[in-house]
């Protein structure tokens, strides 16, 4: 067994030019971050949505009154238009 070699690969795995670092030159940043113009329109347009009522009261006490007086009438006809219009994805 070769003593030189052996020699040779042990300095492979010591590090080589070792720098030393001050603790005081190191520079401490914080981290940051920037909101894009899009996602503040989405926020804006999110939040319009959630203040918005889900049901329009007014267009359910319109038919609740004219189911209670007997003049809400749909005719046949037009409730198979719209099916079949749904179905397609075209108007009749």
């Amino acid at each position: 067994m070769r003593v030189d070699a052996l020699n040779h690969v042990s300095q492979l795995y010591q590090p080589a030019n070792a720098k030393k670092i001050d603790k005081t030159s190191a520079v401490q940043k914080k981290d940051s971050y920037v909101i894009s113009q899009s996602a503040k329109d989405y926020q804006v347009a999110k939040n319009a949505v959630a203040e918005a009522a889900d049901v329009r009261e007014d267009k359910v006490a319109q038919i609740k009154e004219a189911l209670a007086s007997g003049t809400y009438n749909v005719s046949a006809q037009e409730i198979a238009d719209k099916i079949v219009s749904n179905y397609y994805d075209f108007s009749i």
